[in-house]
């Protein structure tokens, strides 16, 4: 592993309105899922993980068609939406959904879409459990990955109720206005409430070299400034961790006050990088910043049981 002295922090004192970032990026899932497919599938070949990517290269390309399957989503009333945002709440909250029938009804068309995808057995089983699941059972699911708190003994089945959750909280939260959502807290999505997964730097030329945090659960992002901790927002002691000799486009940022870490993906040196994807992929960096003693500050839904 080795340090970095860390990146220069983005600072919007005297910058003109016209010219800073956007606060929150939300997600546009119609390509989303899709490109998150792909990148799996890119990343599959001769990875030691190879069997999983595919496997997940192919839930992902399932998720993309239940985009378009999944009628729209119900929103708060826009008066609602702005009570939330002025007392700093997240404007769609994520417990919400564990009782909302149009997951579970997403639920049924995903697995309907997973017949016939190749999987070990383990998930087949654990997939026909979900869904012969009574629906007390399935709320339970739902819920359990809403609040984190998915049990060991049954992570397989949650990581097709997580893959369902995404898919109807990236559409809830892609019909928001993009001025709308404000600050909630540290680690927070203004959004959904959610964790976030990764953070990118970003490559695009408009708003090249900001940070995004992205959520776990409905995949928006949020800016939030450089050489300062995501999950406690303490801005000493950060330090960036990476595996030496691999390429440096992926890097673990650990906080010493707080002791967690979150992934910064450098996408102004690969924009190839996904958030979901490359955290997976990249696994073994989380092994060596775990065993250095820090612990992520956020959730993969395709990583329930690290």
């Amino acid at each position: 592993m080795s340090d970095d002295p860390g990146f220069a922090t983005f600072e919007d004192v005297g910058t003109p309105e016209r010219d800073r970032p956007p606060f929150v990026r939300l997600p546009e899932p119609a390509a989303l899922f899709d490109r998150r497919a792909a990148r799996f599938a890119a990343l599959a070949p001769g990875h030691q993980l190879e069997a999983y990517l595919t496997f997940l290269a192919e839930l992902t390309r399932a998720q993309a068609t239940l985009v378009a399957a999944t009628p729209p989503p119900d929103l708060p009333s826009p008066g609602e939406l702005r009570l939330r945002a002025s007392h700093a709440m997240p404007l769609l909250p994520r417990e919400e959904l564990a009782a909302d029938p149009a997951v579970s009804g997403a639920f049924d068309r995903l697995a309907k879409l997973l017949v016939g995808v190749a999987m070990p057995d383990l998930a087949r089983g654990a997939l026909s459990r979900a869904v012969s699941a009574e629906p007390e059972a399935r709320q339970a699911m739902f819920a359990a990955v809403l609040a984190d708190a998915v049990p060991v003994e049954a992570v397989a089945e949650h990581i097709f109720a997580a893959a369902v959750l995404q898919v109807i909280a990236a559409r809830r939260s892609a019909l928001l206005d993009p001025l709308l959502p404000q600050p909630v807290a540290d680690g927070v999505c203004p959004c959904c409430g959610g964790p976030p997964v990764s953070s990118v730097v970003a490559g695009n030329a408009n708003i090249e070299g900001v940070r995004y945090v992205q959520c776990s659960l409905c995949a928006t992002q949020w800016n939030h400034v450089r050489v300062k901790c995501v999950s406690c927002g303490s801005t000493k002691g950060i330090a960036y961790q990476a595996i030496e000799g691999i390429a440096d486009t992926i890097k673990a940022e650990t906080c010493d006050e707080c002791r967690t870490y979150v992934k910064i993906l450098n996408q102004r040196k690969d924009m190839e990088l996904e958030p979901v994807a490359d955290d997976v992929a990249s696994l073994g960096l989380d092994l060596l910043v775990t065993e250095a003693g820090w612990h992520r500050a956020g959730v993969n839904p395709f990583l329930l049981g690290y």
